[in-house]
């Protein structure tokens, strides 16, 4: 027989609690771990944790610029052996990264091997490539041995790590930063580090300086790939003031003669973060595509430098335009946002804006050299405590010798005998025969004058807030020129300074291949674009139940304007428009059209032309083309109409009259100066009825007559008195074989 077992009674911390506090509450851990531990970095050093395990480990490892080389794997096990229990290829890809100068403007790390390329091709195994400390990250971790910055225990409590760098360079603003944590994101744009100590420099002078002075110091980001910021002055100001905003940033080019006029554009430098191959495959699938119709083909000559070469369609094309089209159509302008979310002193995320950042910059070098001053003060107490014992041994040599010698406890006798330390007597005990020579003597006086000189000024410097920020302002202005382009050409400012573009006018067109087309439209709303011009009398296959109502030729680069009853203009790009193949497609897909309203009016857009609208109720105006080009789906409401009324007609204004018949067949003739021009309205009365509505309208020139089409034939009547009017009257019964559909067409 089955005896069911008790389940086990539960030990341990067993607290009853909502599942929801408790999702919350490990949820809000996570959040702040990725937060603090993750993806923001700090505003005193720029760094995230895995960055600065790395240079820290590599300054374990003694692998000083002017050292050798060691094996990345080395590196990388040491980090997340001791450091970073993370993945061994995240922590390699953050130290490429560090060495990759199209990434990073100031290398941190110097590589040796393959570390990928501008081109995105990946490193070589850590297995393969070595790697040392750069000069700008030793400076960095300059003075991180002299108790400078806090330490912390590692994650198995084994060793420990610094908390934040001492960092001599503002590396923030120097490298950026980018960084999603949970619900909050850092970008940070890099910039030109000897325009950055300019600024500190001038905040030491002037704490109170304004954005807009600081911003004339940092004009703005300096990318390791240079191109052009094309931003407004008064955009850039605002971003920095705010700590939020964004910068446009356009490659480099330059136009190369061929010769016989004609010519090729090289580009030099390309936005930053932008892969050249996926930069070249994209213009050549726009070629392809026929989207880039001033370009003929795009070819890569990069060797170190880039040089990707555009050769335009004819010679006759601006080079300005041909590069505004690429612009406008290609990765060869990009955005780079700024989001200057970073952690202060605290470890509170904070978004700040340029004034904050180099303040904090600032702030944490006036720590850091407070620290460094209270570590060198107790060196040198301890070394002049020592040098103090060695001279009263000199002055009293024979009897030190003798104690030495003689008495069974020779420090403590020592101690009581000259008044020594525990230290100094047992610095004395340990001293070798050979310093007891006379030179020796002289040399320990002389280290501890000049100890006892620099412990004085020491001092003062501890004592005066002012001398602190005196010798700030003489390291950062040593750092500027150990970083100055005048110093290296590396260190020169990349990115070009330029002015907001200026409006090239390039027609919509222009990016389009221009090829004929026809366009076929049926009574039921269908279209379809048929390549070259086809006779418009040619028969044309339509879904059974359907025929056609509009066709006409036209080109890719064409808009169409359609015109509905319910009062509303439509706009259609031809090269957009389905196939001539087929039946087409329902036009309610490609415009936001209700069921209820029918198209009434279809037109190839050109400028300059005027058209007359009427409604049902037989009001109706003047309107331009340009006024009536919609830029969404929704259509553009022109004409007014509510209740029963509805847009009845449309034609294009060509004359001097205008003819209205009504559907009680009652044709008006009166003068096209009567009709108001207007871009939105009811419009004013054409004709009055007493039964139904307007039928019809059209716009002719008097002295050639008036013309209708009935079935096949055309008839025109030139005497016109007897329909000659004033707007807004009733009219009369139309000549004799007027069609009895009350069209004209």
């Amino acid at each position: 027989m089955n005896v069911a077992t008790k389940p086990p009674e539960p030990t341990g911390d067993i607290r009853d609690t909502r599942l929801a506090d408790a999702i919350g509450e490990r949820y809000l851990s996570y959040a702040l771990s990725i937060i603090m531990s993750r993806s923001l970095p700090d505003v005193r050093d720029g760094l995230k944790p895995v960055h600065r395990r790395l240079l820290f480990a590599m300054r374990q490892l003694k692998l000083d610029p002017n050292q050798g080389f060691k094996k990345c794997a080395r590196v990388i096990g040491d980090v997340i052996g001791k450091y970073h229990p993370h993945g061994d290829q995240s922590v390699y890809n953050a130290l490429v990264r560090l060495a990759q100068e199209f990434s990073v403007r100031y290398p941190l790390v110097d590589g040796q091997g393959n570390f990928g390329n501008i081109d995105g091709d990946n490193p070589a195994a850590m297995r393969y490539t070595e790697a040392r400390m750069t000069a700008v990250a030793s400076a960095i971790l300059d003075g991180i041995d002299e108790d400078a910055v806090d330490f912390r225990e590692t994650y198995d409590g084994e060793d420990s790590e610094p908390i934040v760098m001492p960092s001599s360079i503002p590396n923030l603003l120097a490298n950026g930063a980018e960084g999603i944590a949970v619900g909050m994101a850092c970008s940070i744009p890099p910039h030109n580090l000897e325009e950055l100590c300019t600024a500190l420099v001038h905040l030491i002078k002037f704490p109170k300086a304004t954005n807009a002075k600081l911003v004339s110091m940092v004009p703005g980001p300096d990318f390791p790939t240079g191109g052009v910021l094309v931003e407004d002055k008064s955009v850039i100001e605002a971003a920095y003031k705010t700590g939020r905003g964004g910068f446009r940033v356009r490659a480099q080019w330059q136009t190369e003669q061929l010769g016989r006029g004609q010519y090729q554009i090289v580009i030099t430098e390309i936005p930053f973060q932008i892969q050249k191959s996926r930069l070249i495959e994209k213009i050549a699938e726009l070629l392809i595509a026929k989207k880039l119709p001033f370009l003929e083909d795009v070819r890569d000559e990069s060797a170190e430098d880039i040089r990707v070469v555009l050769e335009p369609k004819n010679r006759t094309i601006d080079p300005q335009v041909l590069m505004e089209q690429m612009f406008r159509s290609t990765e060869l302008e990009t955005r780079f946002s700024m989001n200057m979310n970073v952690l202060d002193a605290d470890h509170t995320p904070k978004v700040m804006n340029l004034h904050e950042v180099l303040t904090a910059f600032l702030d944490h070098r006036h720590v850091v050299l407070i620290r460094r001053t209270n570590f060198r003060l107790r060196k040198i107490n301890t070394r002049l405590e020592m040098l103090e014992g060695y001279l009263i041994a000199y002055l009293n040599l024979d009897e030190v010798i003798r104690i030495i010698r003689e008495e069974d406890n020779a420090k403590r006798t020592l101690i009581h005998a000259f008044k020594l330390s525990e230290n100094q007597a047992e610095a004395i005990l340990n001293m070798r025969l050979r310093s007891l020579r006379r030179l020796e003597e002289i040399e320990i006086k002389n280290e501890h004058d000049a100890l006892t000189k620099e412990q004085a000024d020491l001092n003062k410097l501890v004592k005066s807030k002012e001398l602190r920020w005196k010798t700030i302002f003489q390291q950062i202005t040593e750092t500027k020129k150990k970083f100055s382009g005048k110093v290296d050409i590396k260190y020169k400012r990349r990115t070009v300074i330029g002015s907001a573009p200026t409006n090239v006018n390039i027609p919509v067109d222009a990016f389009i291949e221009k090829e004929p087309v026809t366009i076929m439209f049926s009574d039921k709303g269908w279209i379809k674009a048929g390549k070259g011009h086809v006779d418009l009398t040619a028969e044309v296959k339509y879904k059974d139940g359907d025929c056609g109502k509009y066709i006409l030729h036209a080109e890719t680069t064409d808009r169409i304007l359609l015109f509905s009853t319910n009062g509303r203009f439509y706009t259609i790009f031809c090269d957009k428009l389905p196939g001539g193949r087929g039946f087409g497609e329902p036009v309610r897909l490609m415009i936001d059209l209700d069921n209820d309203h029918d198209i009434i009016g279809l037109f190839i857009y050109k400028p300059e032309v005027k058209y007359l609208l009427a409604s049902s109720f037989g009001r109706g105006f003047i309107v331009k083309s340009e006024d009536v080009i919609a830029q969404t789906k929704g259509g553009k409401q022109i004409l007014n109409v509510k209740g029963e009324d509805e847009a009845a007609a449309i034609c294009p204004v060509e004359g001097d009259c205008i003819a209205v018949i009504g559907e009680n067949r009652k044709l008006l003739l009166f003068p096209i100066d009567e009709i108001p021009e207007m871009t939105r309205g009811r419009g004013v009365i054409l004709q009055r009825y007493k039964d139904g509505g307007l039928g019809d309208i059209k716009t002719f020139i008097k002295s050639e007559g008036l013309s209708w089409k009935t079935g096949d034939k055309t008839r025109t009547e030139t005497d016109l008195v007897a329909w000659e009017g004033r707007r807004s009257q009733s009219g009369r019964l139309p000549p004799k074989g007027f069609s009895r559909s009350n069209k004209f067409s």
